[in-house]
């Protein structure tokens, strides 16, 4: 836990004055914003003081590697839950696994950008559809902010649909929505749409909005950066992190009271993670390193559901020619397989789950 300084007076009373004491009372910043409310494990079900873990595929449908990756994470590791890219190429192999394995909790990666070179894709809803979503290649912007100055909340909300229609068209009922590259999560109107939708459609969005431990932590860099924009700013106010998370509790709270399963924490990091300066990057040493940080990362998780994303690719000799991020991507699919993380979740007491089973409890609950 983080501790805050606050400064805290006591006025004690003299009858020859007043004696002014200033003290400096210690709070916990974790339990002041979560231990005092019911998590949302609790309230899905599971005893206070659960660890609940969703490990999270990402990228699914991009390339036949990422593919594989994440049927090797789901049948021979610990990952629990994937979801797919609608817009990418290999979409088709990915959702015929799913349709011969039904069991497998599967959600829609909603895709709003395209962020490789020479490897791109397009919207699902088409350019004339939603032209503010495409670019001079015809392609999804390759990032956030080119999706800000260009795609209105209308044409965000029509691409969202428009995979959603084409998954549900192939067969396949996504347990989840959740969002690449953190672009539902850039500005209030993006983060309304997707509420929005999943409440209509009865689909859990990935919104974490209870003791968020993890969360606090990253929103000031990477995907979630965009979620301090619920907070209205001026040019000479800096946005309090405490007002932020007030604003996503709420939010998540609204998505509850719509019928969906909400989650306490959320943990998406890893993908950053490096092998130390002088370390050969061998596939065993990335095991080795990744394993290691996830065993160290689980020490942290508290109470609650948590979700933990990861980018699990068998990444052989020809991913080079997409992404440079093979070599993470080969270290939690390693990682995730390795015996003595699954050794070590069984040993703490983590519980693992799925999307499908925590909107199964939130719908035993009724409203």
């Amino acid at each position: 836990m983080s501790a805050i300084k606050i400064k805290f007076p006591t006025v004690i009373k003299y009858k020859q004055g007043i004696l002014i004491v200033c003290i400096l009372f210690v709070c916990f910043s974790n339990g002041l914003y979560g231990q005092a409310r019911q998590s949302y494990a609790e309230k899905l079900g599971w005893k206070k003081g659960d660890r609940v873990i969703i490990f999270h595929v990402d990228d699914a449908g991009m390339s036949y590697e990422s593919n594989q990756g994440a049927i090797q994470a789901l049948e021979k590791g610990v990952a629990t839950s994937v979801s797919v890219m609608m817009p990418c190429p290999w979409v088709p192999d990915m959702v015929h696994y799913l349709l011969r394995h039904p069991q497998i909790d599967a959600g829609l990666h909603l895709t709003l950008t395209s962020e490789w070179i020479g490897y791109r894709w397009g919207s699902v809803s088409g350019i004339k559809a939603s032209a503010g979503l495409s670019d001079n290649e015809g392609a999804l912007w390759n990032n956030v902010p080119d999706v800000l100055s260009h795609a209105s909340a209308d044409e965000i909300e029509a691409e969202i649909r428009a995979q959603l229609s084409r998954a549900r068209k192939m067969g396949f009922n996504p347990t989840h929505l959740d969002t690449h590259m953190g672009t539902l999560w850039a500005s209030p109107e993006y983060l309304e749409r997707y509420i929005k939708v999943g409440i209509k459609e009865h689909i859990p969005v990935l919104f974490s909005a209870g003791h968020n431990t993890f969360l606090r932590q990253e929103l000031r860099e990477g995907p979630l950066v965009g979620l301090t924009t619920l907070v209205k700013r001026t040019e000479s106010k800096v946005t309090d992190t405490a007002e932020v998370l007030n604003i996503i509790q709420k939010t998540g709270e609204r998505i509850w009271n719509g019928g969906l399963a909400v989650v306490d924490d959320l943990y998406l990091l890893s993908y950053d993670w490096k092998l130390p300066a002088g370390v050969e990057r061998t596939d065993e040493n990335l095991r080795k390193f990744k394993t290691e940080k996830y065993k160290a990362l689980l020490h942290s998780v508290k109470a609650g559901v948590t979700v933990v994303l990861i980018h699990c690719t068998d990444a052989g000799e020809h991913f080079k020619y997409i992404s440079d991020s093979g070599n993470t991507r080969n270290g939690d699919l390693t990682a995730m397989a390795d015996p003595e993380l699954k050794e070590f979740i069984q040993q703490q007491g983590f519980i693992l789950t799925t999307w499908r089973e925590l909107q199964d409890r939130r719908d035993h609950l009724g409203k």
